[in-house]
């Protein structure tokens, strides 16, 4: 998040305000305000003031905070501020950091952040969106399987987008989206991300990161008319985590993290953007093909029920994999799942 001087902060705040107008909850905007100051006091009065609400909408605010588990210290004479950082994600403390307008909403739990997105698209059926959430009880990964989401270690997301490019076909946007996940991580911290064809990021051999997009079919013209992009990416490490995932499953960070998830999730909605505003012209496979480590390894893959092995050569300009196979005949994968044989890979 953004670190505001006092001289600052009123300024900062009113940035806030006049960028999330009506879509933010006067709580939402008192926490931004309170995480922004740390373990500074603001007075109830300065904060109203800020918001240009009631002095009792403040207090109703910091109360609903408090019941939702929130740390805060009040005095008569200081006002309040947050005992310890909360890290939570807040739509007033990620929109101003979004270089584009946009609507978010965030959750403190949900089913999943691409039903929902599919639940929202008729209420927003010409404007991109984004649903972000600290928990999903039924997070969906590729072909079918769940997607383990624990409270307050990750970000879940899902970004709908409308205006889509000739090239928007699922395989070229998730390759995108793999691209913009690692330039943001890269951008904030001193990690070395890498992509596992197609949809996986890595860091040090685990897996840290999956992106799931789905096609939006319109019944009158059968065309794809809408696309949920989304995200799902471990940014602590989960004391609870299964200990079947354990060997496979990693975080951005093994301790306290240096970076705030709404930084984070704003910084991957940047990128991305930059990256799809560009797709025509190819351009961000040449990030993707740096990135990713299947290329010259041996790679096996399933199709119409049939097992095919090879060495992995290359990506081509559809974002496809392509596969020199055992039978020396070449071949490619746009979709599905490829396992990597480390023996026969160099």
């Amino acid at each position: 998040m953004l670190q505001v001087d006092d001289a600052d902060f009123l300024s900062y705040s009113l940035t806030i305000i006049l960028e999330v107008g009506d879509d933010v909850s006067t709580k939402d905007e008192v926490l931004a305000i309170l995480e922004q100051k740390k373990t500074e006091n603001i007075s109830g009065q300065k904060i109203a003031e800020i918001l240009g609400v009631s002095r009792t909408a403040v207090w109703k605010a910091i109360n609903t905070l408090k019941e939702d588990g929130y740390k805060i210290h009040s005095t008569p004479s200081a006002g309040y501020r947050l005992l310890e950082p909360s890290d939570s994600l807040n739509t007033a403390a990620i929109l101003p950091l979004v270089q584009r307008r946009l609507n978010v909403e965030t959750f403190q739990t949900i089913d999943s952040t691409n039903a929902e997105a599919k639940r929202r698209l008729n209420n927003h059926p010409d404007e991109d969106f984004l649903i972000i959430s600290e928990h999903q009880e039924a997070g969906r990964g590729r072909l079918g399987r769940t997607f383990y989401s624990p409270p307050r270690t990750g970000i879940y997301m899902s970004l709908a987008l409308h205006e889509l490019s000739p090239n928007s076909d699922a395989t070229l946007l998730t390759t995108a989206a793999a691209v913009a996940v690692c330039q943001a991580i890269e951008e904030l911290t001193t990690l070395k991300p890498q992509i596992k064809w197609v949809n996986d990021i890595f860091i040090d051999g685990k897996k840290v990161c999956g992106i799931l997009t789905e096609g939006i079919l319109s019944l009158e013209t059968q065309t794809i008319q809408s696309i949920i992009l989304g995200i799902g990416i471990n940014v602590l490490e989960d004391e609870h985590l299964p200990e079947d995932l354990q060997p496979i499953v990693g975080a951005l960070f093994s301790g306290e993290s240096t970076v705030s998830r709404n930084t984070l999730a704003a910084s991957i909605i940047n990128h991305f953007y930059a990256v799809y505003e560009t797709m025509e012209t190819g351009a961000f496979l040449d990030d993707y093909r740096d990135r990713c480590f299947v290329l010259g390894k041996s790679v096996s893959f399933i199709k119409n029920k049939q097992t095919y092995r090879g060495i992995a050569t290359g990506i081509d300009d559809a974002g496809a994999l392509e596969i020199l196979l055992e039978d020396q005949t070449r071949t490619k994968i746009s979709y599905g799942e490829i396992s990597i044989d480390w023996r026969g890979s160099k």
